[in-house]
């Protein structure tokens, strides 16, 4: 875990799940798009659903958030069934798309008094949770002018801000920073990172996979319309071959002699340095340490190299699987 990813709650492995599904199923037409996908969300953590296009991340959105009905599964939501009482679920869920809600006819301002008013709150009310919110997202100077106007980033944190009128505690976010430059997916990093601070469970998909080792607790990775593997990044990155314990040498002699000494390792005469096969674990990087104390062996560098989220989603997936087009819509 990097030292930017945030420590699942404790709270979270006791407290009942804020989504679960079992058995999701969908088609459309002739085509199974979710094959019986079981899905397990604890209470403010995040969660990410990675997957090739067309893979059936938004349909999965889509049906946990009521938009579409799944064709079979038991699926609960903040406690509420879906296929029984959605209007509950709505109640208690926010919903980011992959296309922004944000109309930019009118001002950011606007928008959210927009959204207010949708909820339902008073006037006074909708003025101040929109002023709070503006100024939360970063938007308090840009508040009174036409949204159309605001860059990329700008139209994000906005469609957030929107979707947080209703203080809902469970977001779905569905591919929240595909097109933005970096420094505006860093800052949405920052604003997702401080909602799950704050107790809300956050349903993330995306197609950045940096995007899901810096911010999910767990990770299910989606193909061919089943969960091919799941777990925390390190988990899943432990199941691809590949990783190793590099150990580099400044003196000649002491290299030849430990490459005499190992087994199957791999040499880098002119770089001195040996590869030792590993998963990464402590167990195995503890063997190794001790194997250098008993021989006299004194490495210059250690480095441990473990397989990333690109090579398991390759090692998982099968590729893009092309599903009917669907109207994408959004939901508040």
């Amino acid at each position: 875990m990097t030292a930017t990813q945030l420590s699942a709650p404790t709270a979270g492995k006791t407290a009942a799940p804020a989504i679960t599904a079992t058995g999701l199923r969908k088609s459309y037409g002739d085509k199974l798009v979710l094959d019986g996908i079981d899905v397990s969300v604890p209470a403010g953590t995040i969660f990410s659903l990675l997957g090739p296009n067309g893979a059936g991340k938004t349909t999965a959105v889509k049906i946990l958030s009521t938009l579409i009905s799944a064709d079979g599964g038991e699926l609960r939501v903040g406690g509420h069934d879906v296929a029984v009482d959605p209007q509950a679920v709505r109640a208690a869920i926010g919903v980011t798309g992959q296309f922004s809600a944000v109309d930019g006819l009118i001002t950011g301002e606007e928008n959210m008094l927009l959204m207010a008013d949708l909820h339902h709150l008073s006037k006074s009310e909708g003025r101040r949770v929109a002023a709070q919110l503006l100024e939360r997202f970063d938007l308090v100077d840009a508040a009174r002018k036409p949204a159309q106007s605001y860059s990329g980033g700008m139209k994000r944190r906005l469609d957030l801000a929107m979707t947080l009128v209703g203080n809902p505690r469970i977001i779905f976010l569905d591919e929240p920073t595909t097109g933005l430059d970096p420094r505006s997916r860093h800052n949405m990093w920052g604003i997702i990172r401080e909602l799950v601070s704050d107790g809300v469970t956050v349903f993330l998909t995306t197609q950045y996979l940096e995007e899901a080792d810096e911010l999910a607790h767990h990770i299910a990775v989606l193909d061919d319309g089943k969960i091919a593997a799941e777990g925390t990044a390190d988990e899943l990155k432990r199941l691809i071959p590949g990783g190793h314990v590099r150990l580099r040498f400044s003196d000649p002699a002491t290299y030849r002699t430990a490459a005499d000494v190992l087994r199957e390792v791999t040499r880098d005469d002119e770089a001195l340095s040996l590869s030792i096969p590993s998963d990464g674990s402590q167990r195995e990087l503890r063997a190794i340490l001790d194997w250098l104390d008993s021989t006299g062996i004194e490495a210059d560098e250690l480095t441990v190299h473990t397989p990333d989220l690109d090579d398991v989603f390759f090692a998982l997936t099968s590729g893009s699987t092309n599903l009917p087009n669907q109207p994408e819509e959004n939901v508040r």
